[in-house]
């Protein structure tokens, strides 16, 4: 019998490796289905004169061919957006219920909480429309204090030799370092501190600044994409952290060579991936990015402007990607809850939108395929008319 705790055992034994090496397997059975089905062969080409088999030109096959686009984006997680108060007063609670637990199992006297006034503090803020920094100073404040209290009744307990559970134990150690966090940007006055825990059910998740004009910040796993000439996707590099997409540059452009056997004519990205050290990797291994270059304009100014905006008008196919899988595909709000599991999410969204463009290939080829079967029955009922 199948129930809901088979269908999460399963889904946890999906991988993200596992869902991108199926990917990779689809992908590279595409590609062959498609050049048999051209039924053209490059390597052999006919002999020049006379008999004889002829020989594979070794400069073809080094020579740089096809287009690679890569780009970053942020999969959102479905999370409340986290706000320090609210933070602190889901934690409170969260040890309130801990210590009501305690006292229950063990029979022990429930100490004095105060519950109705903390969450009376908290609702005052909460409800205010006009939130002055004072008074979110002084909420946080009273909210740290609960939580410093209920901590040490916790400890007291733990001490005498009663243990939490499992499930109550992962999330005491993230209050412990949500409360470390928050004291430290209370006394301190600041409001950013490293690895900073923006959800207490999922404190992997951290705040990826992308500067959009809807999003600037988004809470979600960070990844790049890259397309090849047929538009097909694939994950470069994936992360909870905030990393520069510029260092996933030259490891896409191997990755491609190892996959085709040659390196790619031309990389289409966005500024952020134009650093030096990537513009002297590409110019060494002859492969044009996109985007002006440096230094003053040379004589040929208009022609390069008409090759960056080509560059600029075929670059959109990622936008696009990313639209349609945020769109259709589940990759604009993850909602599982797991930090294995919101990484597969991710990788079938992007191995889904795969599929479908594949589905849409066919459908088009067969298509296409009925208009010529149907205009050769025409002109065969005319001739015989």
């Amino acid at each position: 019998m199948v129930d809901a705790s088979t269908l999460v055992l399963f889904r946890k034994c999906l991988k993200p490796d596992i869902i991108m090496e199926a990917n990779e397997y689809i992908l590279a059975t595409t590609k062959e289905k498609a050049s048999k089905s051209n039924g053209k062969d490059d390597n052999n080409t006919p002999p020049a004169s006379g008999g004889g088999t002829a020989k594979p030109d070794n400069s073809k096959v080094s020579e740089n061919r096809g287009t690679l686009m890569l780009d970053a984006t942020c999969a959102p997680s479905n999370i409340r957006y986290p706000q320090d108060f609210s933070l602190l007063n889901e934690a409170r609670e969260i040890l309130e219920t801990t210590i009501i637990r305690f006292c229950k199992t063990y029979g022990l006297i429930r100490p004095i909480m105060y519950r109705r006034q903390a969450r009376k503090n908290y609702l005052a803020l909460a409800k205010t429309k006009k939130r002055s920094t004072k008074k979110i100073r002084a909420t946080i404040c009273k909210q740290l204090a609960y939580i410093r209290r209920d901590i040490k009744y916790l400890e007291g307990f733990m001490s005498g030799g009663y243990a939490p559970s499992m499930k109550e134990i992962s999330l005491l150690l993230t209050i412990y370092k949500l409360y470390e966090q928050q004291n430290y940007m209370y006394q301190n006055k600041v409001h950013s501190v490293t690895d900073r825990i923006v959800s207490i059910s999922q404190p992997w998740l951290r705040p990826i600044v992308r500067g959009k004009t809807k999003t600037p910040v988004e809470f979600g796993a960070k990844f790049d994409l890259s397309l090849d000439e047929n538009g097909y996707g694939r994950i470069e590099k994936i992360s909870y952290d905030a990393y520069n997409e510029s260092t996933v540059l030259t490891d896409a452009i191997n990755r491609f060579r190892e996959r085709t056997g040659y390196y790619p004519e031309r990389v289409l990205a966005d500024q952020i991936y134009r650093t030096r050290d990537n513009r002297s990797f590409c110019k060494l291994h002859g492969i044009r990015l996109s985007g002006p270059k440096l230094g003053r304009p040379s004589e040929t100014a208009k022609a390069d402007k008409k090759v960056e905006y080509q560059d600029n008008t075929d670059r959109i196919e990622i936008e696009r990607t990313f639209s349609l899988s945020k769109r259709c595909y589940g990759m604009g709000l993850i909602r599982t809850k797991l930090e294995e599991t919101t990484l597969t999410s991710i990788a079938l969204s992007v191995f889904v939108t795969n599929l479908f463009k594949i589905q849409a290939r066919i459908l088009s080829a067969l298509t296409l395929l009925i208009r010529v079967l149907r205009l050769k029955s025409a002109d065969l009922e005319l001739e015989a008319v």
